[in-house]
């Protein structure tokens, strides 16, 4: 198996692999004591939980054609935050029930960071001035 860092400074291999190992699997993500693992393609990622500065589930719904017609399907996703809130990963779970076990084991790992989505960029809420209304 070969690690590579999504944040942060590079480990010792053997350090990651028995870490990796005696994690929890929760979808495509497994919880080590100080490191979120996940796969992407055939590489083992992993993030520090100290560099990580928010999590929060991202659904998507998707369009797609089946047999009896057209249909939406909701796909969930976690959305990890490094500094100055970049997104480091989006990570595809395998459903909701995964999503809310997994934000639920987070919170256990990393309680000083929110676990909500970050405020929109250019919301009126936002603005130094209020609007004036016309009257």
């Amino acid at each position: 198996m070969r690690f590579f860092p999504l944040a942060g400074a590079a480990a010792d291999d053997a350090a990651l692999k028995t870490e990796y190992k005696a994690g929890r699997p929760i979808g495509a993500v497994r919880l080590g004591e100080t490191r979120l693992y996940f796969r992407a393609r055939r590489k083992i990622w992993y993030v520090p939980y100290e560099c990580v500065t928010r999590a929060f589930r991202r659904v998507m719904l998707v369009s797609a054609r089946m047999c009896c017609g057209r249909g939406n399907l909701s796909v969930e996703n976690l959305v990890l935050c490094g500094a100055e809130e970049k997104e480091l990963a989006q990570i595809q779970l395998p459903g909701e029930r995964a999503g809310k076990i997994l934000l639920e084991e987070l919170k256990k790992k990393m309680p000083g960071i929110p676990f909500t989505c970050p405020p929109k960029q250019g919301s009126p809420a936002d603005e130094e001035e209020p609007r004036l209304r016309r009257v």
